[in-house]
């Protein structure tokens, strides 16, 4: 049987894909084993000797742990086993392996290394405590996995019921902590929403980055000045696209060329003076945007 033939074109594209994928295999391994180490240390380090807890799948293992003496590594397995196949009908195969690897890593983590218990300090467990435990889940998330199968059991049901993602994550979290308010005492429960709140917010500041993005449609008769401007004077990106005013009871019908650009949220004040420079009455909508990538949002050199 002849062996099929490739041209020089095919062989090179395949390399190009296949060095692609072994990058970005590589990296999510990486971010995975730093979320695996940060997220043991954090319950280790501070979290399970003081027997405070966290939202989500993390703060029902570490309920139930505190509760039967079960060892915390077990029950990171086991709560987790419904999410990663949950993950696999939602999210899709992919997924589901990355993350039953970030788990069962996680668990053989908390089971084999030993972490010295840093303080005794209930204040500074519960920011610390929840500090390395979001990171941890961020680094996980960054590398396409998850150590907490709450997003995922999250998707699952706003899918069934049409409740939003946040409203969701919100009543299982009540639940979680109104349980442990029960059982470990209000005190307990009160330092546990705070590393849960510490958690969250360094989760979204791993996931999210330092620069959050901004971005900005621009509707203005002036159009091609604020162009140039933001291209030229400011060095970032810019996509036009045509449009129609629709104002007034029939709309105006006239066509308008709308201006699109994604800059940082530092210099949201700089480029709103500047379209006001050009133009007072433009109107200009502003959107959160969680993440890019290509196109030009570094400052890039001007030419002289």
């Amino acid at each position: 049987m002849k062996k099929p033939s490739y041209s020089k074109y095919e062989l090179a594209r395949a390399y190009k894909n296949f060095k692609i994928l072994v990058k970005r295999n590589v990296k999510d391994t990486i971010l995975i084993l730093i979320g695996i180490g940060s997220a043991s240390f954090g319950f280790k380090g501070f979290l399970l000797t003081n027997h405070f807890i966290d939202g989500g799948v993390t703060g029902i293992s570490l309920l139930v742990a505190t509760l039967t003496g079960i060892p915390l590594h077990y029950l990171i397995m086991c709560i987790n086993l419904p999410f990663i196949v949950l993950g696999y009908i939602v999210v899709g195969k992919h997924f589901a392996v990355k993350t039953a690897l970030a788990i069962a890593g996680l668990s053989a983590c908390l089971a084999f290394v030993h972490f010295p218990n840093i303080t005794d300090d209930n204040l500074l467990v519960a920011v610390f405590g929840g500090f390395f435990l979001g990171a941890g889940i961020g680094f996980a998330v960054r590398g396409s996995a998850v150590i907490d199968g709450t997003e995922v059991l999250a998707i699952f049901l706003s899918q069934k019921t049409g409740a939003s993602m946040g409203d969701i994550v919100i009543a299982i979290n009540i639940l979680i902590f109104s349980v442990a308010a029960y059982f470990l005492g209000i005190e307990v429960a009160l330092y546990s929403m705070i590393t849960y709140w510490v958690a969250s917010k360094t989760l979204d500041f791993v996931v999210e980055g330092i620069n959050e993005y901004m971005s900005l449609t621009i509707i203005s008769p002036h159009s091609e000045e604020i162009r140039e401007m933001i291209s030229l004077q400011m060095g970032r990106g810019v996509t036009v696209y045509n449009g129609k005013r629709g104002y007034g009871k029939r709309g105006e019908r006239k066509e308008i060329d709308i201006v699109y650009t994604v800059v940082t949220r530092l210099e949201i004040n700089k480029i709103k003076t500047e379209i006001e420079k050009i133009d007072p009455h433009a109107f200009i909508v502003m959107n959160k945007v969680k993440d890019t990538k290509g196109g030009i949002i570094k400052k890039r050199p001007m030419p002289h």
